[in-house]
């Protein structure tokens, strides 16, 4: 049996995800939000790269963003993506004892720009779109902005309802307070 604070962290996980399969604008999701809120609030590691790792292919699967397993295996800009979001949660747990409202935006926004820099990286390199080129991927970035614009907005309004949302739930019942950890 789950105790009240993991059922609460896994699910909110598992909710933030599901978020993907509504209507949204382009790059606005949460799961920058959810990898940076796995990493803040999961005291086990395995779990804090588990939940939001696997909220995330579970997600993809459900969309078929990416056709089925066979053709996402072979796609290794995709594996650069869940990269990235195990480096934004490496980046959360950072948070766990040392977490606040400046600190939490600073970290948003550092993995925000951490999973832009790479993942377009990621498209210069492996998708056909754009010349090997140092203008190419530059052309590439350049391209990219206005999904970064949809992105930080996504992230910035994810991390406050997750963290925020927590937060006050944490507030409420005292089964979801973890002792001796200040969480963000």
């Amino acid at each position: 049996m789950l105790n009240p604070r993991l059922g609460t962290l896994i699910l909110m996980i598992i909710g933030a995800a599901a978020t993907r399969l509504l209507p949204h604008p382009p790059n606005m999701t949460s799961l920058t939000a959810l990898a940076l809120f796995g990493g803040a609030h999961f005291a086990d590691r395995r779990l804090a790269y588990a939940v939001p790792l696997l909220a995330l292919l579970v997600s993809d699967l459900v969309l078929g963003v990416y056709w089925s397993w066979s053709s996402m295996a072979w796609q290794p800009h995709m594996w650069l993506q869940y990269l990235c979001f195990a480096l934004v949660v490496t980046l959360g747990m950072g948070l766990q004892r040392r977490g606040g409202a400046v600190r939490t935006a600073a970290t948003m926004l550092a993995a925000s720009t951490l999973f832009f820099v790479i993942s377009n990286f990621g498209e210069w390199v492996f998708q056909p779109w754009y010349p090997k080129t140092a203008a190419g991927l530059l052309e590439c970035y350049v391209a990219a902005i206005p999904f970064f614009g949809n992105a930080l907005l996504g992230d910035a309004l994810y991390t406050l309802l997750l963290f925020g949302g927590f937060r006050l739930l944490e507030g409420r019942f005292a089964s979801l307070r973890e002792p001796g950890l200040q969480h963000a």
